[in-house]
């Protein structure tokens, strides 16, 4: 059994993914009973707000609430979990040792940081584990969160960064892909055909990118003709210092990180 505690955006993600992949013994906790009715109704699974009675049974439990509520939610089922069981915390910028803390000794931990994508089933999460987390815990989480998107593991020390670049990721992307309709605009293609040619291509670098294996370099020159518009434009975005903002950008969402991380031990 999986039981989900907090089913908000990423758990009722997390929730379709494994319904849609045949999955059946799963249990959700939310805040409100109204919330959960909605849930039942939605999904026909089991839905409540007993946080005890959802971890009873369940060999993965995914702590799926914010930050700012993990630590009442722990105290709550902390001591009620064993060794035998798996915690899998999406809780952004939370170490393992701070949740190894408050749950009952040996119990195995896994990290993980999901990224918005993960809604539609294309998202990106890297996994670490805890101090009490082997192999057979590693495989159960990352089993789980496959069915969002893809998963890697990293050492925790590599969390930060993967916060940085894939938690955060979207939001560049999205900022980028603002500009550019923004500029099909000023050039006086509609906003929603701006929209569309912007949307479209971004799909389809992504995909070149990802199942061709082209490496960015690769597809940047197969584009750049000598003396052709693709060249004119990479000068421009190179002088405005476009590259250097992106590293510096993902510097800051790191340090970001971990100053999140260390306010909340």
């Amino acid at each position: 059994m999986i039981a989900i505690l907090g089913c908000g955006r990423i758990g009722e993600a997390l929730l379709v993914g494994l319904l849609d992949a045949g999955w059946t013994d799963i249990v959700v906790t939310t805040k409100s009973e109204a919330h959960a009715a909605e849930l039942r109704e939605r999904h026909g699974i089991d839905a409540s707000t007993d946080n005890a009675a959802a971890v009873a049974k369940a060999s993965l439990v995914v702590v799926a609430v914010k930050p700012q509520d993990i630590d009442a939610l722990l105290a709550e089922v902390g001591p009620l979990l064993t060794r035998e069981q798996t915690v899998l915390s999406i809780a952004a910028a939370i170490p393992t040792a701070q949740i190894e803390a408050r749950v009952a000794d040996g119990v195995p931990v896994v990290r993980a940081m999901p990224n918005a994508p993960s809604t539609v089933h294309e998202g990106m999460a890297g996994i670490c584990a805890g101090a009490h987390a082997g192999e057979e815990s590693l495989a159960l989480a990352e089993d789980a969160l496959a069915h969002l998107g893809r998963v890697v593991r990293v050492p925790e020390s590599a969390m930060d960064a993967v916060t940085a670049l894939s938690g955060s990721g979207p939001a560049y992307f999205a900022l980028l892909a603002e500009a550019m309709i923004e500029a099909g605009i000023l050039l006086g293609v509609s906003r929603e055909i701006s929209t569309t040619l912007v949307v479209q291509t971004m799909l389809g670098t992504a995909k070149q990118l990802r199942d061709r294996g082209m490496h960015p370099v690769e597809l940047r020159e197969s584009v750049t003709s000598p003396g052709g518009t693709t060249i004119a434009a990479i000068r421009e975005l190179e002088q405005a210092g476009v590259r250097a903002a992106l590293l510096n950008a993902v510097q800051a969402a790191m340090t970001r990180a971990r100053e999140l991380a260390s306010a909340h031990e």
